[in-house]
């Protein structure tokens, strides 16, 4: 059982996927990645929060509990979103807007809000090339100064970041590399 760590829902658990579905981002790892959010000036407060590949929502749904005024959760399982939408109704996130589609389909969509920040989980599996394409989609969706989060597998090496989008630090947790970028560049 997953948890939200901090904020107006602190505390209150979350489903998860039953089986190998997911791998969910550890309560250490969120910890730490959301210490360094708040480190940002203001914080998470009144951001546009987006989640791709979000699993249980664990991540998407701490960043509204920690003052994101919005959440965008994007899973590819129909299952797994659906009990996205279970643990937004069930810690009163009324602002979580999953979206039950791979994450190159929902990027590929007319951008219809700017992004603050953005968390990647790619299945470990998923190849280099595949995350930068992934990379590469999200840049339209990214507000000025957006900072972007790449979870990985510590053996990964650095995303390849496309114009605009530079890492500014990574952090290895046990088995888990987070990879913090920051935006420079402009949408096309």
């Amino acid at each position: 059982m997953t948890r939200i760590i901090a904020g107006r829902a602190g505390g209150r658990r979350l489903a998860t996927p039953r089986g190998d579905r997911t791998r969910p981002t550890s309560d250490r790892t969120r910890e730490a990645l959301f210490s360094a959010l708040a480190a940002r000036a203001g914080g998470l407060e009144d951001t546009v929060f987006l989640d791709l590949f979000a699993g249980s929502g664990a991540v998407g749904l701490e960043a509204w509990s920690r003052g994101a005024a919005r959440v965008r959760l994007v899973e590819h399982d129909r299952a797994t979103a659906a009990l996205i939408r279970r643990n937004a109704a069930s810690i009163g996130c009324a602002v979580a807007d999953v979206v039950a589609a791979t994450v190159s389909s929902a990027l590929a969509r007319p951008v219809d809000l700017a992004v603050d920040v953005a968390f990647l989980d790619p299945p470990y599996p998923r190849t280099e090339e595949e995350v930068a394409e992934d990379l590469r989609a999200l840049v339209p969706w990214l507000a000025p100064d957006a900072a972007v989060l790449v979870e990985r597998s510590r053996r990964s090496p650095e995303p390849t970041w496309p114009p605009g989008l530079e890492a500014v630090r990574s952090k290895v947790y046990g088995e888990t590399t987070v990879w913090f970028a920051h935006w420079y560049g402009h949408a096309p």
